[in-house]
């Protein structure tokens, strides 16, 4: 028995449970488009060189990918109420601090700081969730999470353009602290406490080594554009991430409660559903970052025209998410997911086709595409992460694939930054001087006057010219990638599935039974 009480929730207190995840949950996606959106004027506020920029997106995203794993297992410890609650309430407190940071270090310290609260947050309350809801019920609870998700990404950036254009950039993070507290309050009042009695405390040193690797490894990609990939330092930094990350295999393999199950990639339906975690990173997510930048920085547009337009790409996950919930009474989950991403595909290669400039009303298709795409897996996700290991691990389930899905998150967006910085430097060619990689790295933050004034031979029609031919064949490169990643997806996930789809995306799976009884 799981729970701390043996009071059976109502109907009424597991809605108000559902609630205060969904308010955590949509102020989340809060934290990373509206500093998108803020970027050129945080940029104008509290200067910082491109890679301090770049942290303000990466440290939250990193923090809050590396430690979910962490919190999973410290959530099924000591107790998903009380780590939800801590989460929360930090994640608020770090969140107001940020409207006040006086320079762009302790800006990033901050993000960090907020990444951590999120991540506990995040695991103790889907975990929570699974302890609430059975069955239909917990896939039911997981897509209108999802949703939640999908309301904090659409209206993310217009909210937080309008509230830049009327009360400054620091006024971004005020809904993301009211919905934090009433989270807060509802949590603290109807979240039920839970834990796995067979838990044995956190994993600290694959905890940690894990956590470095990706810290060295998203500091050496970002640093590489400025100072070349042959750095020393970046070097050091790669490989120091190499030895880490082999490390934590070897620690996970040989303590008696890893904090990450390595036996369970030997399952192919697993390994589909972590991969599954990852692509929303390159095919969706980079763009909440990137599209912004690009409008505000790059095309002049204000930050409210920017947010109207980031619409388009994730209004669809308002609806189409509990709609791929329907349709799996008809289709495999196999089928719905590899065909989304086949839709984020085209659409990815449909916006290569449109120049720095274009009309907005010619972008809207392909956003609507992208984000239509990606929102049928967006609705099966959760569910099937936590269909594959027994309810008492619903911590660790929760924990492995929201790792995947974050940090992939961070990776990716640190990666793409990288080759769109590469991209650029190499269509500007030698005319850029020796302030090539300087000013490439300026266009990718949306610094367009600071770029201008480092390469002066080069007037701003063509940098934006070579700003769009870049953004251009990185889209290229993400379609590829999205395309590829449906074909695996669709194989992995569709072995050994139940011919009954709409159970099968309810129940453990043949090859998840024998997970099962080699965990037990």
């Amino acid at each position: 028995m799981t729970l701390s009480k043996t009071k059976v929730a109502t109907a009424t207190e597991k809605l108000f449970v559902l609630v205060a995840v969904c308010c955590a949950a949509a102020a989340m996606p809060l934290t990373f488009t509206g500093p998108a959106v803020a970027l050129p004027a945080i940029g104008r506020t509290l200067g910082g060189s491109p890679i301090a920029l770049n942290w303000v997106t990466n440290a939250f995203m990193l923090t809050f990918g590396s430690c979910l794993m962490a919190a999973g297992a410290l959530a099924d410890s000591f107790g998903r109420r009380r780590i939800f609650l801590t989460g929360v309430g930090c994640f608020a407190l770090f969140s107001a601090g940020l409207a006040f940071a006086g320079n762009i270090v302790w800006f990033d310290i901050l993000r960090a700081l907020q990444g951590l609260g999120a991540a506990a947050a995040f695991s103790g309350g889907m975990a929570s969730l699974a302890q609430e809801f059975d069955g239909t019920a917990r896939m039911r609870a997981f897509s209108i999470v999802g949703s939640s998700f999908g309301v904090g990404l659409a209206f993310g950036p217009i909210a937080s353009g309008l509230m830049i254009d009327a009360f400054g950039w620091p006024s971004i993070f005020l809904l993301v602290v009211i919905l934090a507290l009433f989270a807060l309050g509802l949590g603290a009042r109807f979240l039920r406490e839970s834990r796995d009695p067979d838990a044995a405390g956190l994993d600290w040193p694959g905890a940690l080594s894990f956590t470095l690797a990706l810290t060295l490894f998203t500091y050496g990609v970002l640093r590489a554009p400025e100072t070349g990939w042959s750095d020393p330092i970046v070097i050091i930094l790669l490989a120091g991430a190499a030895l880490l990350l082999l490390a934590f295999g070897i620690i996970e393999r040989s303590v008696k409660r890893p904090m990450l199950d390595l036996t369970l990639f030997r399952y192919p339906r697993f390994v589909g559903v972590q991969l599954l975690a990852a692509a929303p990173a390159y095919a969706f997510v980079v763009l909440l970052i990137l599209l912004p930048v690009r409008f505000v920085g790059i095309e002049g547009m204000s930050e409210i025209a920017a947010g109207r337009m980031m619409i388009a790409l994730s209004a669809p996950l308002l609806i189409l998410p509990i709609a791929a919930g329907l349709l799996t009474r008809w289709f495999s989950a196999a089928a719905i997911c590899g065909a989304g991403l086949v839709i984020s595909a085209v659409g990815l290669f449909w916006l290569s086709h449109f120049a720095a400039g274009s009309a907005s009303s010619a972008l809207i298709g392909p956003l609507l595409t992208i984000g239509a795409g990606i929102s049928l897996p967006w609705g099966l996700m959760d569910g099937l992460a936590v269909s594959v290991v027994p309810k008492e691990r619903a911590g660790m389930a929760t924990g492995i694939f929201s790792t995947t899905r974050v940090a992939g998150e961070g990776v990716a967006l640190a990666v793409v930054s990288a080759v769109l910085s590469a991209f650029i430097q190499s269509n500007l060619g030698t005319s850029a001087g020796e302030h090539a990689a300087t000013t490439a790295q300026r266009l990718v933050t949306g610094d367009l006057s600071a770029a201008a004034a480092n390469a002066p031979a080069i007037g701003q029609a063509a940098l934006i010219h070579g700003y769009s031919d870049a953004f251009s064949a990185l889209l290229w490169l993400l379609t590829a990638i999205t395309a590829i990643t449906a074909i695996v997806v669709f194989s992995s996930l569709g072995r050994g599935s139940s011919s009954d789809t709409s159970e099968a995306a309810n129940q453990v799976p043949d090859d998840d039974e024998a997970l099962t009884e080699s965990e037990a």
